[in-house]
């Protein structure tokens, strides 16, 4: 069963980053470096709104319901608290991005783009996003994997197809449509997951809500929303600044090298929270925490090291076959992009650590550290080295964190440890 759900796994990412660049590929052709910055500014806008759309509940939900899946009676506490509020929320949500759809707009695409509807749009297809999501964390918390998957894989498929349709008849309306709807087309996993799991259905009453619930989902929470939240947050912020003081065009190329790292970054970040987060949480002695950091570092931090280099000296062939000729100007940014990337998953590895032990206000400062030293470092950069300075800031953000992390962890990781190794954090 592993083995075939680590398959459809792969197989998934795969589809994902596949489906990821023929979408590309027909942005950069059919609408340029200009509205390629406009889409990444929805795209971190819609990323950071459905992860209060479902109150940053999913990796809660999950984990509640594979620790109660045998207890009814908890079971159908846990569900009914979460499907609740996370509805509610994504209602509420959904009501004041709809009423303040030009406010919004103004924020994300300027005053000199109407594209009002587009967020009217998602604002009314947000609780369909909750509705799909919470079915998802049901499925993965009783384990069923083939039929997530499966499904998953299917709503690739018919998301890229809309997507390309759409953005082959309408331009940049069609992409940003895409965008905003293709999340609702998943609306196919909550009638498959209701249909899976009808027992369930009944199990969840406004009756069963329990405080107790939520307070002990809190933490989870709040991770969540200011992992989720922070970054796209700051994208947004430092592609605006782009634009208002490069121009537009410059802010695609920007949007267009984070593409490229979206793709090879999504097998790396499978693999440490299919691996390190639970193997983290198994793990109580400081040295069985060391050895595991610099074994992941010894055995896959050099084939990610090579795949960079591969991906740097053939930054050219990439950036021909991902965009078009008007996108050359990209190549310039692969460099700093490449090692602040590296720097990013170094850091990734040890910080879960936070996640693991439950080291909730550690994980929070360091979020926040990041969103002010990447918006800070950037727009400094970016001031003096014009668009090379946003990769730039990246680099020098995720470097910072990285050695604010080993600060942290400097005792587990090259401090002296007891003859036994039974030392606990």
């Amino acid at each position: 069963m592993l083995i075939k759900a680590g398959n459809l796994n792969t197989a998934n990412i795969t589809i994902r980053i596949l489906s990821g660049i023929i979408i590309t590929k027909f942005i950069a052709v059919h609408i340029g470096p200009q509205g390629m910055a406009l889409i990444g500014n929805l795209r971190n806008f819609l990323s950071a709104v459905q992860s209060l759309a479902i109150a940053g509940l999913y990796d809660g939900v999950v984990k509640s319901i594979s620790r109660f899946k045998n207890d009814a009676k908890a079971l159908s506490v846990t569900i009914s608290s979460v499907y609740y509020v996370g509805f509610c929320s994504s209602l509420a949500l959904g009501f004041l991005c709809y009423f303040n759809a030009e406010l919004i707009n103004n924020w994300i695409f300027s005053a000199n783009y109407n594209y009002t509807y587009v967020i009217k749009i998602m604002a009314m297809v947000l609780p369909f996003y909750a509705l799909n999501m919470f079915a998802f964390a049901i499925m993965n918390g009783f384990s069923k994997y083939k039929i997530l998957l499966i499904i998953n894989i299917i709503g690739q498929i018919l998301g890229l197809l809309v997507t390309l349709i759409l953005i082959w008849q309408e331009n940049i309306n069609g992409a940003l449509l895409a965008i905003v709807i293709t999340p609702a087309l998943g609306l196919l996993i909550t009638v498959v997951g209701i249909l899976y799991r009808k027992n369930l259905m009944s199990d969840i009453k406004v009756s069963n809500i329990s405080p107790d619930v939520l307070r002990g989902l809190g933490p989870y929470m709040l991770m969540a929303l200011v992992s989720a939240i922070a970054i796209p947050i700051v994208m947004i912020l430092i592609r605006n600044y782009l634009i208002a003081e490069i121009g537009i065009k410059q802010a695609g190329y920007w949007e267009a090298i984070n593409r490229v790292s979206d793709y090879y970054l999504m097998f790396i970040n499978s693999l440490i929270v299919l691996y390190i987060l639970p193997r983290f949480s198994e793990i109580s002695s400081k040295k069985e925490f060391r050895k595991e950091v610099f074994s992941f570092y010894k055995s896959v931090m050099p084939i990610f090291a090579g795949v960079l280099i591969l991906v740097y000296l053939s930054r050219s062939l990439l950036v021909g076959i991902l965009f078009t000729e008007d996108f050359r100007p990209v190549e310039d940014l692969f460099g700093y992009q490449l090692l602040g990337d590296f720097m990013r998953v170094l850091s990734l590895v040890i910080a879960y650590q936070f996640l693991a032990k439950k080291m909730f206000g550690h994980f929070i400062i360091m979020e926040i550290f990041l969103f002010i030293i990447m918006y800070v470092s950037s727009i400094y950069l970016i001031d003096v080295f014009g668009l090379k300075g946003a990769v730039m800031g990246h680099c020098l953000s995720y470097f910072m964190h990285f050695a604010l992390i080993i600060l942290i962890f400097s005792s587990s990781l090259f401090g002296v440890i007891n003859e036994d190794g039974s030392e606990e954090f």
